[in-house]
């Protein structure tokens, strides 16, 4: 009889790392950390080398190849086949489990006194906790569970309401953005101060409303006047000396602009024709002066002047003073009494002024043209100016829109994640309550317990590739409030067994009625390998050894497995017989109820 370390059987996998070591109620013991995150096991793995991890994190270490163990290395045990970590060479140890989900705990969250065991603090606690402080799925700040309704409905900036004029859904962060494109927001016209005109029916209204103050219609003139649509005509009437000063001015400018675009033509001209006035007052004051002479003289130094002054040969005359430029009185008294020049002299004025005069009238038709070409580009600017302020208008609608839609599906994306994580854990839940019943389904009330174990080859297959080396039977008990008590068995052997024998224990196990009962367990127990046809168990009993603590009342979830680690030869199973059928063995377990 020998005694030996329980090993669990398979648990489920869990998707967090191990529990904060906060909870615990009591001292905590370096066997319970994980060798990864060195919190609490969570749903613990052995690995080959011995060491235990939560599924999480051994999962998260092997998921990019094999690694080797760093709790072996660290304690200078490092073995090159046994301490190297990868898929498959882990099992789940719910011995530590169960271990660890018994012990003492607190809820770790400010304010709650919550007290348990971290079983149930997994099960009910852990993701319920009123006091748990979770950030908003929405604007992600951070809150207490108990106040997330709360500050769903009347604090958190992103949370949806409904427009209360046109029903639409939006964020409350954009409620003046939306306040601005909805089309049943209720307007106020600015002329007749009707109320609750909706904005969709803005438009029509005030273009028929005669309350309205538009722009006067010279307002790209100058004009800044705001009138009613009834009194528009008054006002163009009353004011239609304004206006034409106004459209004088804004001609006047687009002349000096057009002017601008041609300096150079417009400066000759200029200068010419200043030219040519000095010239004829100085022709016509020589004229004068001549005139008081004689007439042979007067004839000669006239046309002598007029040869000069039009650059024209002629004889040589004496130089005369000239007189100071006459003011205009002067100059219109000569004028009326000029005497009439030569023919030849009044041809070339005359043709100088009609060049003058062409030059002037080509300008003037040229200012003409530009004048009705900027007309024609201004009235397409303006009708772009407003395709572009349309389309702009548009894009911005649009772009609010599709803000809202945005945020309408990324409210939904994280319900639907937070539904996914709440299935997830109802899963959880239902595959454990599943694992439950069919314990429930195999347990037995009067002390025999049978025990059926299918696929025996492959399980035996792993035991040897060590997987699974050890597998445990569901609980039966000796009567409804009786020993708790399971089987354990080695498939490969264990011990002085390993590798020629198969090795079957008994395990006490922890009861919910250990008060009740009478310690150290000390009935006759009887272990019985069935032969299926010819009846030739294999049998093997003991009794307890009282001073074992493998019999006392358990502390934890089970006591140390006691039993027979050489119960059947591995050879005689091999052989043909009739243990096995159809790849199934049955267990039997007896334990006398003498004294009970």
């Amino acid at each position: 009889m020998a005694t030996q370390e329980p090993s669990p059987p398979s648990s489920m996998e869990s998707n967090k790392p191990g529990f904060p070591k906060k909870i615990l109620a009591n001292k905590l013991e370096d066997k319970h950390l994980c060798n990864c995150c060195h919190n609490l096991l969570r749903r613990p793995f052995q690995a080959q080398c011995g060491h235990r991890f939560c599924s999480y994190c051994f999962n998260m270490t092997v998921r990019d190849g094999p690694q080797k163990c760093n709790a072996c290395i660290k304690e200078d045990i490092f073995e090159e086949l046994t301490s190297i970590l990868k898929q498959g060479c882990a099992f789940p140890d719910n011995a530590a489990r169960r271990e660890v989900e018994n012990l003492s705990a607190v809820c770790i969250n400010e304010g709650c006194t919550w007290k348990g065991n971290i079983k149930e603090y997994e099960l009910s606690h852990e993701e319920k906790c009123e006091y748990m402080i979770i950030p908003c799925p929405s604007c992600k700040e951070r809150i207490c569970f108990n106040e997330q309704e709360r500050h769903n409905e009347r604090e958190c900036p992103e949370r949806t309401l409904n427009c209360k004029y046109c029903k639409e859904p939006f964020h409350f962060k954009n409620i003046k953005a939306h306040d601005e494109i909805c089309p049943k927001y209720p307007m106020i016209c600015e002329g007749c101060a009707k109320k609750k005109i909706p904005r969709e029916k803005y438009v029509d209204h005030i273009k028929f409303c005669s309350k309205f103050r538009t722009p006067c219609r010279f307002h790209v003139v100058g004009c800044d006047m705001s009138v009613e649509k009834e009194r528009i005509h008054d006002h163009e009437r009353a004011c239609a000396y304004e206006h034409l000063n106004l459209l004088l001015h804004y001609i006047m400018g687009m002349k000096v602009s057009m002017e601008g675009l041609q300096p150079h033509g417009l400066e000759q001209a200029g200068h010419k024709l200043l030219d040519l006035h000095h010239s004829l007052r100085e022709l016509e004051a020589r004229v004068s002066q001549l005139s008081t002479t004689s007439i042979g003289p007067t004839v000669q130094g006239a046309t002598s002047s007029s040869s000069s002054s039009l650059g024209l040969p002629g004889p040589p005359a004496p130089a005369l003073p000239l007189p100071p430029p006459p003011t205009p009185a002067t100059t219109l008294t000569v004028s009326t009494s000029f005497t009439p020049l030569p023919s030849s002299v009044g041809a070339a004025l005359e043709l100088q002024l009609h060049s003058e005069k062409t030059k002037v009238a080509e300008l003037g038709r040229r200012c003409t043209d530009l004048e009705v070409k900027v007309g024609t580009f201004e009235n397409v600017v303006c009708v772009l100016n407003r395709e572009v302020e349309r389309f702009t208008t548009t894009m911005e609608a649009g772009n609010r829109q599709h803000r809202l839609d945005q945020d309408k599906i990324d409210a939904l994306s994280n319900k639907v994640r937070q539904l996914e994580r709440t299935v997830g854990l109802k899963d959880l839940t239902v595959a454990e309550m599943e694992g439950r019943l069919r314990e429930m389904s195999a347990t037995t009330f009067d002390g025999v317990f049978v025990w059926r174990i299918s696929d025996f080859t492959k399980k035996r297959q792993d035991a040897i590739a060590g997987r699974a080396p050890a597998m445990f039977s569901p609980a039966f008990y000796t009567s409804k409030y009786g020993y708790k008590m399971c089987l354990r068995i080695y498939l490969n052997g264990d011990g002085t067994g390993r590798g020629s024998h198969l090795s079957l224990f008994f395990v006490v196990m922890r009861g919910l009625s250990d008060a009740l009962l009478k310690w150290p367990f000390n009935q006759k127990v009887t272990l019985m390998l069935l032969d299926q046809s010819s009846r030739e168990h294999i049998i093997d009993a003991f009794r307890p050894d009282i001073t074992s603590s493998s019999f006392q009342r358990p502390v934890s979830e089970m006591n140390i497995a006691s039993g027979c680690p050489l119960f059947c030869p591995l050879s005689k199973l091999d052989a043909k017989n009739s243990y096995i059928r159809d790849d199934i063995i049955f267990i039997k377990a007896t334990v006398d109820l003498t004294g009970l």
